[in-house]
Protein backbone atom coordinates (compact mmCIF):
# COMPACT_ATOMS: atom_id res chain seq x y z
CA UNK A 1 0.00 0.00 0.00
CA UNK A 2 1.59 3.71 -0.98
CA UNK A 3 0.64 6.20 1.32
CA UNK A 4 -0.41 9.07 0.55
CA UNK A 5 0.65 12.11 2.65
CA UNK A 6 -1.21 15.41 3.16
CA UNK A 7 -0.40 18.16 1.22
CA UNK A 8 -1.93 20.50 3.63
CA UNK A 9 -2.37 21.05 7.21
CA UNK A 10 -4.90 22.97 9.43
CA UNK A 11 -2.35 25.07 11.62
CA UNK A 12 -3.30 28.30 14.41
CA UNK A 13 -1.10 31.31 13.15
CA UNK A 14 -1.24 34.68 15.18
CA UNK A 15 -1.92 37.12 13.08
CA UNK A 16 -2.26 40.39 15.96
CA UNK A 17 -3.50 40.43 19.56
CA UNK A 18 -6.82 38.14 20.23
CA UNK A 19 -6.32 37.44 16.54
CA UNK A 20 -5.79 33.83 16.10
CA UNK A 21 -7.00 32.20 13.05
CA UNK A 22 -6.93 28.49 12.04
CA UNK A 23 -6.00 28.23 8.34
CA UNK A 24 -4.58 25.54 5.78
CA UNK A 25 -0.84 25.93 4.98
CA UNK A 26 0.62 24.20 2.78
CA UNK A 27 2.78 20.98 3.97
CA UNK A 28 5.77 20.21 1.70
CA UNK A 29 6.52 16.38 1.64
CA UNK A 30 9.72 15.44 3.42
CA UNK A 31 13.12 15.34 1.75
CA UNK A 32 16.40 13.98 3.12
CA UNK A 33 16.57 13.67 6.97
CA UNK A 34 13.51 15.41 7.25
CA UNK A 35 10.67 13.81 8.77
CA UNK A 36 6.30 14.50 8.69
CA UNK A 37 4.75 14.15 11.94
CA UNK A 38 0.93 13.58 12.73
CA UNK A 39 0.62 15.63 16.34
CA UNK A 40 -0.98 14.62 18.99
CA UNK A 41 -0.71 16.85 21.36
CA UNK A 42 0.66 20.71 21.71
CA UNK A 43 1.05 22.50 24.98
CA UNK A 44 0.30 26.30 24.84
CA UNK A 45 3.27 28.70 26.39
CA UNK A 46 2.83 32.14 28.08
CA UNK A 47 5.44 33.49 26.12
CA UNK A 48 2.83 33.43 22.63
CA UNK A 49 0.50 35.33 24.66
CA UNK A 50 3.03 38.62 24.79
CA UNK A 51 1.95 41.18 22.23
CA UNK A 52 4.89 42.89 21.91
CA UNK A 53 7.29 39.56 21.84
CA UNK A 54 4.74 38.29 18.90
CA UNK A 55 4.62 41.61 17.13
CA UNK A 56 7.51 40.94 15.51
CA UNK A 57 6.68 37.83 14.36
CA UNK A 58 3.44 38.04 13.14
CA UNK A 59 2.08 36.30 11.25
CA UNK A 60 3.30 33.55 12.48
CA UNK A 61 2.49 29.91 12.91
CA UNK A 62 1.82 29.16 16.72
CA UNK A 63 3.10 25.99 19.36
CA UNK A 64 6.41 25.01 19.87
CA UNK A 65 5.78 22.04 22.63
CA UNK A 66 4.79 19.55 20.26
CA UNK A 67 4.84 15.84 20.81
CA UNK A 68 3.70 13.84 17.43
CA UNK A 69 3.92 10.37 15.68
CA UNK A 70 6.38 9.78 12.30
CA UNK A 71 4.14 9.82 9.59
CA UNK A 72 6.66 9.43 6.99
CA UNK A 73 10.69 9.81 7.16
CA UNK A 74 12.88 11.43 3.98
CA UNK A 75 15.78 9.74 3.11
CA UNK A 76 18.56 9.02 5.34
CA UNK A 77 16.28 9.19 8.29
CA UNK A 78 16.30 5.86 10.76
CA UNK A 79 12.27 6.50 12.84
CA UNK A 80 9.45 4.01 12.03
CA UNK A 81 5.93 5.28 11.06
CA UNK A 82 3.91 5.74 14.36
CA UNK A 83 6.93 5.88 16.80
CA UNK A 84 6.14 8.79 19.22
CA UNK A 85 8.35 11.94 18.99
CA UNK A 86 8.80 15.13 20.91
CA UNK A 87 9.75 17.50 18.85
CA UNK A 88 12.08 20.38 19.26
CA UNK A 89 11.32 24.07 17.83
CA UNK A 90 14.83 24.78 17.25
CA UNK A 91 18.15 23.11 17.10
CA UNK A 92 21.97 23.54 17.11
CA UNK A 93 24.63 22.77 14.66
CA UNK A 94 26.38 21.08 17.30
CA UNK A 95 29.85 22.45 15.40
CA UNK A 96 30.34 26.50 16.09
CA UNK A 97 31.84 28.16 18.50
CA UNK A 98 28.84 28.81 20.56
CA UNK A 99 27.58 25.01 20.33
CA UNK A 100 31.44 23.94 21.64
CA UNK A 101 31.07 25.94 24.80
CA UNK A 102 27.15 24.52 25.47
CA UNK A 103 25.81 27.74 24.89
CA UNK A 104 23.25 26.52 21.74
CA UNK A 105 20.78 28.70 21.90
CA UNK A 106 23.33 31.68 20.34
CA UNK A 107 24.23 29.40 17.99
CA UNK A 108 22.97 30.75 14.18
CA UNK A 109 21.41 27.42 13.10
CA UNK A 110 18.95 27.05 16.71
CA UNK A 111 17.91 30.78 15.74
CA UNK A 112 16.63 29.93 12.13
CA UNK A 113 15.75 26.50 12.34
CA UNK A 114 11.52 26.22 12.76
CA UNK A 115 8.97 23.56 12.12
CA UNK A 116 6.53 23.90 9.14
CA UNK A 117 4.27 25.29 10.01
CA UNK A 118 4.35 24.62 14.12
CA UNK A 119 3.20 23.00 16.82
CA UNK A 120 -0.37 23.68 16.72
CA UNK A 121 -1.02 21.45 13.95
CA UNK A 122 -2.41 18.71 12.57
CA UNK A 123 0.27 17.64 11.13
CA UNK A 124 4.09 19.60 11.08
CA UNK A 125 7.83 19.29 8.54
CA UNK A 126 10.55 18.64 10.66
CA UNK A 127 13.44 19.83 9.02
CA UNK A 128 16.61 17.90 8.75
CA UNK A 129 18.90 19.78 11.75
CA UNK A 130 16.08 19.00 14.59
CA UNK A 131 15.65 15.77 13.44
CA UNK A 132 19.60 14.76 13.94
CA UNK A 133 19.94 17.11 16.88
CA UNK A 134 16.94 17.34 19.08
CA UNK A 135 14.28 14.75 18.42
CA UNK A 136 13.82 12.12 20.95
CA UNK A 137 11.85 9.06 20.94
CA UNK A 138 9.35 9.02 23.72
CA UNK A 139 9.26 5.92 26.05
CA UNK A 140 6.18 4.28 27.26
CA UNK A 141 5.83 5.56 30.70
CA UNK A 142 5.85 8.84 28.97
CA UNK A 143 2.40 9.83 28.22
CA UNK A 144 1.35 12.91 25.31
CA UNK A 145 0.44 14.83 28.21
CA UNK A 146 3.41 14.45 29.98
CA UNK A 147 5.32 15.03 27.04
CA UNK A 148 4.53 18.23 25.85
CA UNK A 149 6.77 19.24 29.21
CA UNK A 150 9.76 17.94 27.91
CA UNK A 151 10.46 21.61 26.06
CA UNK A 152 9.14 23.87 28.93
CA UNK A 153 10.85 21.61 31.63
CA UNK A 154 13.95 21.86 29.67
CA UNK A 155 14.08 25.54 30.05
CA UNK A 156 13.83 25.12 34.18
CA UNK A 157 16.67 22.69 33.72
CA UNK A 158 18.73 25.13 31.89
CA UNK A 159 18.31 27.41 34.27
CA UNK A 160 18.82 25.78 37.66
CA UNK A 161 22.08 25.22 36.22
CA UNK A 162 22.98 28.45 35.16
CA UNK A 163 21.81 29.02 38.82
CA UNK A 164 24.03 25.80 39.93
CA UNK A 165 21.82 24.79 42.69
CA UNK A 166 23.19 23.11 45.77
CA UNK A 167 21.51 21.10 48.30
CA UNK A 168 22.13 23.41 51.18
CA UNK A 169 20.19 26.68 48.58
CA UNK A 170 17.39 28.70 50.63
CA UNK A 171 15.44 28.98 46.76
CA UNK A 172 12.50 31.11 46.43
CA UNK A 173 10.48 31.50 43.32
CA UNK A 174 8.71 34.39 42.36
CA UNK A 175 5.61 33.79 40.30
CA UNK A 176 3.54 30.49 40.53
CA UNK A 177 2.16 29.98 37.35
CA UNK A 178 3.14 26.95 35.27
CA UNK A 179 6.68 28.14 34.75
CA UNK A 180 7.05 29.04 38.08
CA UNK A 181 5.51 25.17 39.58
CA UNK A 182 7.35 23.55 37.39
CA UNK A 183 10.94 25.46 39.08
CA UNK A 184 9.28 24.45 42.70
CA UNK A 185 8.64 20.53 41.12
CA UNK A 186 12.45 20.40 39.67
CA UNK A 187 14.07 21.54 42.65
CA UNK A 188 12.06 19.33 45.35
CA UNK A 189 12.83 16.37 42.98
CA UNK A 190 16.94 17.86 43.04
CA UNK A 191 16.61 18.63 46.48
CA UNK A 192 17.29 22.37 48.37
CA UNK A 193 17.44 23.43 52.02
CA UNK A 194 14.49 25.07 51.74
CA UNK A 195 11.93 26.10 48.97
CA UNK A 196 9.62 29.00 48.98
CA UNK A 197 7.03 30.21 46.79
CA UNK A 198 5.90 33.87 46.25
CA UNK A 199 2.66 34.66 44.29
CA UNK A 200 -0.18 37.07 44.60
CA UNK A 201 -3.12 34.72 43.95
CA UNK A 202 -4.35 32.45 46.61
CA UNK A 203 -5.11 29.76 44.22
CA UNK A 204 -1.66 29.68 42.96
CA UNK A 205 -0.30 30.21 46.22
CA UNK A 206 -2.11 26.57 46.89
CA UNK A 207 -0.90 25.23 43.47
CA UNK A 208 2.58 26.18 45.04
CA UNK A 209 1.92 24.19 48.39
CA UNK A 210 0.86 20.93 46.30
CA UNK A 211 3.61 21.44 44.22
CA UNK A 212 6.49 21.10 47.21
CA UNK A 213 7.05 24.97 48.44
CA UNK A 214 7.96 23.99 52.12
CA UNK A 215 7.04 27.90 52.60
CA UNK A 216 4.07 29.97 50.60
CA UNK A 217 4.62 33.81 50.76
CA UNK A 218 1.61 36.08 49.92
CA UNK A 219 3.56 38.63 47.40
CA UNK A 220 0.83 41.07 47.08
CA UNK A 221 1.81 42.91 50.14
CA UNK A 222 4.96 45.61 50.46
CA UNK A 223 5.95 43.03 53.53
CA UNK A 224 6.35 40.03 50.71
CA UNK A 225 9.94 40.55 50.83
CA UNK A 226 10.26 40.58 54.54
CA UNK A 227 8.40 37.72 54.94
CA UNK A 228 10.77 36.14 52.30
CA UNK A 229 13.53 36.78 54.53
CA UNK A 230 11.83 35.51 58.00
CA UNK A 231 11.34 32.04 56.37
CA UNK A 232 14.68 32.03 54.94
CA UNK A 233 16.80 32.90 57.66
CA UNK A 234 18.02 36.48 55.91
CA UNK A 235 17.47 35.98 52.20
CA UNK A 236 17.36 33.35 49.78
CA UNK A 237 20.67 31.91 48.37
CA UNK A 238 18.83 31.58 45.13
CA UNK A 239 15.61 33.89 43.50
CA UNK A 240 14.00 32.72 40.05
CA UNK A 241 11.79 35.18 38.97
CA UNK A 242 9.48 34.07 36.65
CA UNK A 243 7.06 36.27 35.59
CA UNK A 244 7.40 39.03 33.09
CA UNK A 245 7.42 41.85 35.68
CA UNK A 246 9.58 44.81 36.55
CA UNK A 247 7.96 44.49 39.78
CA UNK A 248 9.04 40.79 40.07
CA UNK A 249 12.45 41.27 39.66
CA UNK A 250 12.86 44.34 42.15
CA UNK A 251 11.00 41.91 44.62
CA UNK A 252 13.33 38.81 43.89
CA UNK A 253 16.18 41.33 44.56
CA UNK A 254 15.09 42.12 47.92
CA UNK A 255 14.46 38.89 48.03
CA UNK A 256 17.70 38.02 47.63
CA UNK A 257 20.47 36.91 50.71
CA UNK A 258 24.14 38.41 50.47
CA UNK A 259 25.88 36.11 47.80
CA UNK A 260 23.19 34.75 45.87
CA UNK A 261 22.02 34.25 42.62
CA UNK A 262 19.23 36.31 41.23
CA UNK A 263 17.66 34.17 37.57
CA UNK A 264 15.67 36.15 35.00
CA UNK A 265 13.67 33.64 33.56
CA UNK A 266 11.54 36.09 31.61
CA UNK A 267 12.23 38.91 28.99
CA UNK A 268 10.40 42.04 29.27
CA UNK A 269 9.97 44.67 26.29
CA UNK A 270 13.05 46.12 24.80
CA UNK A 271 12.45 49.52 26.17
CA UNK A 272 12.25 48.24 29.47
CA UNK A 273 15.21 49.46 32.07
CA UNK A 274 15.58 48.04 35.51
CA UNK A 275 17.14 50.82 37.85
CA UNK A 276 19.38 48.94 40.23
CA UNK A 277 21.39 50.40 42.90
CA UNK A 278 24.87 49.32 42.27
CA UNK A 279 26.27 50.52 45.57
CA UNK A 280 23.70 47.29 46.63
CA UNK A 281 24.68 45.35 43.92
CA UNK A 282 28.55 45.40 44.39
CA UNK A 283 27.86 45.10 47.99
CA UNK A 284 25.74 42.44 48.91
CA UNK A 285 27.50 40.19 45.48
CA UNK A 286 24.53 39.63 44.38
CA UNK A 287 24.70 37.80 40.72
CA UNK A 288 22.21 38.47 38.00
CA UNK A 289 21.54 35.42 35.77
CA UNK A 290 19.32 35.52 32.34
CA UNK A 291 18.37 32.39 31.56
CA UNK A 292 16.47 31.84 27.49
CA UNK A 293 15.21 28.67 26.69
CA UNK A 294 16.85 25.43 25.87
CA UNK A 295 19.31 23.39 23.83
CA UNK A 296 19.67 19.43 23.57
CA UNK A 297 21.39 18.80 26.56
CA UNK A 298 18.41 19.84 28.52
CA UNK A 299 15.94 18.11 26.51
CA UNK A 300 17.15 15.06 27.04
CA UNK A 301 17.70 15.75 31.01
CA UNK A 302 13.83 16.86 31.07
CA UNK A 303 12.57 13.68 29.22
CA UNK A 304 14.62 11.99 31.81
CA UNK A 305 12.96 13.55 34.79
CA UNK A 306 9.49 13.15 33.39
CA UNK A 307 10.37 8.97 32.24
CA UNK A 308 10.95 9.06 36.69
CA UNK A 309 8.04 10.32 37.60
CA UNK A 310 7.72 13.92 37.62
CA UNK A 311 4.18 14.75 38.35
CA UNK A 312 3.51 17.10 35.74
CA UNK A 313 0.24 16.68 34.40
CA UNK A 314 -1.30 17.72 38.00
CA UNK A 315 -0.41 21.16 36.37
CA UNK A 316 -2.82 20.57 33.59
CA UNK A 317 -5.81 22.64 33.97
CA UNK A 318 -7.57 22.74 30.12
CA UNK A 319 -7.47 20.30 27.73
CA UNK A 320 -8.84 21.77 23.91
CA UNK A 321 -9.45 21.35 20.83
CA UNK A 322 -7.38 22.84 17.96
CA UNK A 323 -10.56 25.33 16.92
CA UNK A 324 -10.34 26.41 20.76
CA UNK A 325 -7.10 27.37 20.73
CA UNK A 326 -7.34 31.04 20.85
CA UNK A 327 -9.61 30.84 23.99
CA UNK A 328 -6.52 28.81 25.65
CA UNK A 329 -4.44 31.70 24.58
CA UNK A 330 -7.09 33.84 25.99
CA UNK A 331 -7.59 31.70 29.24
CA UNK A 332 -3.44 32.06 30.03
CA UNK A 333 -3.70 35.61 29.23
CA UNK A 334 -6.02 36.50 32.05
CA UNK A 335 -4.36 34.24 34.36
CA UNK A 336 -7.33 31.97 34.56
CA UNK A 337 -5.72 28.59 33.53
CA UNK A 338 -2.47 27.07 34.53
CA UNK A 339 -1.20 24.42 31.60
CA UNK A 340 -3.46 24.03 28.46
CA UNK A 341 -2.77 21.20 26.07
CA UNK A 342 -4.41 21.13 22.47
CA UNK A 343 -5.34 17.72 21.10
CA UNK A 344 -5.59 17.95 17.74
Amino acid sequence: MVLTLPATTRAAVYHGPGDIRIERVTLPAPGPGELLARIRACGLCSSETMAWYMARKAPVPLGHEPVGEVLAAGPGVALSAGERIFIHHHAPCHACRACRRGDYVHCETWRRTRLVPGGLAEFVLVPAEVVSADLLSLPAEVGDEAAIFVEPLATVVKALRRARLRPDDRVAVIGLGVMGLLHLLLVRARGAERIIGVDPLPERQAAGRSAGADVVVDGSGPEAAERVKEVSDGGADLVHVTPASLDALRLGFACAAPGARLVVFTPLPPETTWPLSVHDLFFREVTIIPSYSAGPDETREALAHLAAGLPVESLISHRLRLDEAAEGYRLIAAGRALKVVVLP
